[in-house]
């Protein structure tokens, strides 16, 4: 992908868009442009099961007239289909209530340093490299057991694009950026009883994917660890979460800080900010800057520019997570979150996983987690589990068919270390979390 010709291209249409939005009579507008490819390939028990060529173009494009607010897209990028849909979000406009909040991001907040975040690593894969890596990753994962008799298949993805964002306050800007995977999923067998186990490798470069063989032979020996699964009996237990579920938990106080949930009044977290949630020694950071991470970004989905800040500071909840809307509608300052977080740290305060294990001593390693069983605005948190029963500081057992329960407000104010171990594959960023007391709910 030529990305200077295709930025350009991009920030072409989008521009477009914007002056004939105004040239309508809209007081302001905004648009956003994107072209997007991609490969991806499954394979199945040693034989190509999907080959998919992916390609998409897109313009939004959203104008205010008066305090109405109208939106249309389109997926194709001439210049009559351009106007047409700026006609189009217009008309829409015009059938709207008013509404005092609605509008583009102030001016004066709007980015003006455009630093490379090395977000963009393309991949020049071609399909019978690629399912060649997928078949070397299923291999090694079901030659890792003989217990292991079953795959659902081992996919590698590679896909990138280029995104343009412009809007009427003279704002354009658009940024190249890909995004690379290898996942494998067993079954392992033994007796009767089946277990199904995965794992992945995620990352903006390539060149940072754990190999193949790496990644099959970790989901092999999750799926075979799992055999033997039991029930245990209903109990109050310290709870340990792996880190790639504990990055969950810590969604679920996204959830309860954005906007939408603080002006719709259906948080268990309202008005929390200058709150102590958490132990005092906690910490947790939006870092949008960060080079290469799959969150960064130097603005938002409105132009507003990102920066570092701490989301919890002393245990004590900082701010919220606002667009320049929900800003508006509670009498604050949009926090360049339009479209959502970029990069939140949780700060470790102990060492790796088999170090909080011996922290724990006795209690559950949760490693997956089922349903959807969490009450953003009671904090009522239920789910189905499975993991690892732990005495003495070492996984005696699979656990299986199992709940765990409590309330979030508990379970933060509960947290008694944040490992070390940190997952970096997601736009949350945290280690293994071990919790004060849950409850199990088995037999």
């Amino acid at each position: 992908m030529d990305t200077e010709a295709r930025l350009a291209e991009l920030s072409a249409v989008a521009e477009q868009a914007v002056a004939h939005a105004r040239a309508l009579g809209a007081d302001q507008a905004e648009a956003g442009a994107s072209l997007e490819q991609g490969l991806s390939v499954t394979v199945r028990l040693g034989e190509i099961e999907t080959l998919e060529h992916q390609q998409d173009r897109g313009l939004g494009v959203t104008v205010y007239c008066g305090g109405r607010k109208g939106s249309a897209s389109t997926a194709d990028l001439s210049s009559s289909a351009v106007q047409e849909t700026v006609a189009k979000a217009c008309s829409i406009a015009r059938l709207t209530a008013v509404d005092e909040c609605a509008g583009l991001a102030d001016a004066a907040l709007m980015a003006t340093a455009f630093p490379d975040l090395g977000l963009f690593h393309p991949w020049a894969l071609t399909p019978e490299a690629a399912a060649e890596m997928a078949l070397a990753c299923e291999a090694a994962a079901l030659g890792t057991d003989p217990r292991l008799r079953n795959s659902e298949g081992a996919t590698v993805h590679t896909g990138g694009g280029v995104r343009v964002y412009a809007n009427s306050h003279g704002f354009c800007a658009g940024i190249p950026s890909s995004y690379h995977t290898l996942s494998c999923v067993v079954l392992a067998g033994e007796d009767q009883a089946m277990e199904r186990d995965y794992w992945y490798s995620a990352d903006r470069d390539w060149r940072r994917l754990a190999s193949a063989e790496e990644v099959g032979q970790e989901a092999g020996r999750r799926a075979v660890r799992r055999l033997g699964a039991r029930r245990v009996d209903t109990c109050e237990v310290p709870v340990l979460f792996a880190p790639e579920v504990a990055r969950g938990v810590f969604g679920h106080l996204v959830a309860g800080l954005r906007g939408t949930a603080q002006y719709r009044q259906a948080s268990f977290l309202l008005d929390a900010v200058g709150q102590r949630v958490f132990p005092d020694w906690l910490r947790i950071e939006e870092q949008p800057h960060l080079p290469g991470a799959l969150g960064s970004a130097a603005w938002d989905n409105e132009g507003v520019a990102t920066r570092s800040r701490a989301l919890v500071d002393g245990g004590e909840i900082q701010g919220y997570l606002l667009s320049s809307y929900s800003a508006r509608k509670l009498g604050l300052q949009t926090t360049a979150n339009a479209g959502g977080v970029h990069n939140l740290l949780v700060e470790p305060s102990g060492g790796d996983q088999p170090a909080l294990l011996e922290q724990m001593s006795r209690g559950l390693l949760v490693t997956e987690l089922m349903g959807q069983g969490v009450n953003i605005v009671t904090g009522d948190y239920s789910r189905g589990a499975a993991g690892f029963w732990v005495e003495d500081g070492e996984l005696a057992w699979p656990v299986s068919e199992i709940t765990i329960a409590g309330t979030l407000p508990e379970m933060f104010a509960g947290v008694l270390a944040t490992g070390s171990d940190v997952d970096a594959r997601g736009v949350i960023r945290c280690g293994s979390l071990l919790l004060e007391r849950m409850t199990v709910a088995g037999h």
